[in-house]
């Protein structure tokens, strides 16, 4: 896969991001299917498969569960092989502080789980609520000291209303927003994050596992310009496989 630039921000990330919430956490989530939390031989399978396809952006969380420490024991290869994106804000799971002490506590200890002296982002676990008030403003602060301390290349946000993405746009370097056939609420944030050099990930970009194609919805997705990558989360390898050459056609202009 051909990497490319997150926004402004130089970071260079795989059009395909492997999200790692099935890494750590097994309840509580929204798949049409119940998820199983893989062996260590299975994630560190499933990671080399990524690195193998030239993946290399993960996404994680402290909402993840142990997602993080595991990563942080698992990745292959080198620490500069990989562009690694967490959040702050949630717990796990669904406890939720924003306050700036918070805010820095939890970047340090991801730094921690994850066995790294810097992160390359760092973005608003938000709860929907917070993101659109000035409460959200203070959170950006604590993100923005951390980065100009070096801890972190990138602050963003993961907002779940379009009022929250404008926000987040106006004050930060990435944006995470929820993109997909069914739900295109986000279609105008994504335009003016990409008119302002914002990075743009796709979360969701197969409808949480509901959709009936996946070639089909990720061409969507890569159909409306101005996204950086799209993020899917999966423990199997195939799966894994199947997405990156979905979204290289897409890429392409071929048909999925």
């Amino acid at each position: 896969m051909h990497a490319r630039s997150l926004g402004r921000t130089g970071i260079m990330v795989s059009p395909l991001g492997l999200g790692t919430v099935a890494l750590g956490r097994a309840e509580g989530l929204k798949y049409p299917k119940p998820v199983r939390i893989p062996t260590d031989d299975e994630a560190r399978a499933l990671l080399q498969r990524a690195r193998d396809l030239d993946v290399n952006l993960i996404d994680t969380a402290p909402a993840y569960g142990s997602a993080e420490e595991r990563l942080g024991s698992l990745l292959p290869g080198r620490r500069e092989d990989w562009i690694i994106i967490t959040k702050a804000g949630e717990e796990y799971y669904q406890r939720y502080d924003f306050s700036p002490e918070s805010i820095a506590r939890s970047v340090e200890r991801s730094l921690t789980r994850l066995r790294t002296d810097y992160l390359d982002a760092v973005l608003l676990h938000s709860d929907g609520v917070v993101e659109a008030g000035t409460g959200a403003d203070e959170a950006y602060d604590a993100l923005a000291l951390l980065r100009r301390r070096g801890l972190v290349r990138a602050i963003g946000a993961s907002p779940k209303t379009e009022a929250g993405a404008f926000r987040a746009i106006d004050r930060c370097d990435v944006v995470m927003v929820t993109y997909n056939e069914q739900e295109t609420e986000m279609s105008e944030a994504i335009s003016r994050a990409s008119e302002r050099g914002v990075g743009v990930l796709v979360k969701k970009p197969l409808a949480g596992g509901r959709t009936d194609d996946p070639a089909r919805s990720l061409a969507f997705v890569f159909a409306r310009g101005g996204v950086s990558a799209a993020v899917v989360g999966t423990t199997r390898p195939e799966h894994l496989e199947h997405s990156v050459r979905a979204v290289e056609r897409a890429i392409d202009g071929g048909a999925p």
